[in-house]
């Protein structure tokens, strides 16, 4: 039901995520020849992709992110308990070196999982930056996710498909860190007592360590999604 739910979210959030990508793109759209101007804002991004490509293009890339999101996440629960299991710090070890254990085996967990996921994030990008050419009678530089592999193997190789992985890796560690080693921080000071078990009180404590962690990482993220469109 997890994953269902997860890719429900994705889903109804792909228009969002797709304005982002594109904002974060456009000067390399417009160096390629597939954006006219600079967009001026959320508003007229949405505004502009409707009238140009339609409705449908707001989930363009929306597949392979739903794709991404199941081993993702396999790999960093599972790399988490790992690497929590063998850094060993518990509460009796004093705070500091608890804390540095939870925020440790988070970022290990997504740095590691990256390794195997990465290029499905590289694919994504690439797709939801797609734009119809401005000069090419609107054709599209690719038409699916085999085809980015295809074309990116063929002209850059394997290492094509690691675009912008070193600023990508360090964004990881901040936001997996702060996101797995700040909820477990935060769970296990926090909610106890009449707090424990709090419906509210645990959606309040994952949404300030989730919108923490996104503003911490996210200049990480617009510098790899720019190394990603090179």
């Amino acid at each position: 039901m997890g994953g269902v739910a997860a890719s429900i979210s994705k889903t109804a959030a792909a228009p969002i995520e797709r304005v982002k990508l594109l904002i974060q793109n456009q000067g390399a759209m417009i160096a390629a020849g597939r954006l006219s101007s600079p967009y001026n804002g959320i508003l007229d991004c949405f505004k502009r992709t409707y009238a140009e490509e339609g409705l449908a293009s707001f989930w363009r890339g929306n597949g392979t992110n739903v794709i991404r999101y199941f081993p993702t996440q396999a790999l960093n629960f599972a790399f988490k308990d790992d690497f929590k299991r063998k850094l060993g710090y518990k509460k009796a070890d004093g705070f500091g070196l608890w804390v540095f254990g939870n925020v440790a085996s988070g970022a290990a967990a997504g740095a590691t999982s990256s390794l195997f996921v990465y290029s499905l994030d590289y694919a994504r990008t690439r797709l939801s930056a797609d734009l119809k050419n401005v000069g090419k009678g609107g054709q599209r530089q690719y038409t699916g996710l085999i085809d980015v592999y295809r074309q990116t193997l063929r002209s850059d190789g394997i290492v094509g498909l690691y675009r912008g992985f070193v600023p990508s890796v360090l964004g990881i560690i901040v936001y997996r860190g702060l996101y797995f080693g700040g909820y477990d921080t935060v769970k296990d000071t926090v909610l106890v007592g009449p707090l424990k078990g709090n419906f509210l009180a645990s959606f309040a404590v994952g949404w300030m360590c989730t919108t923490g962690a996104a503003l911490a990482s996210y200049p990480m993220d617009t510098i790899r999604r720019r190394m990603m469109m090179t």
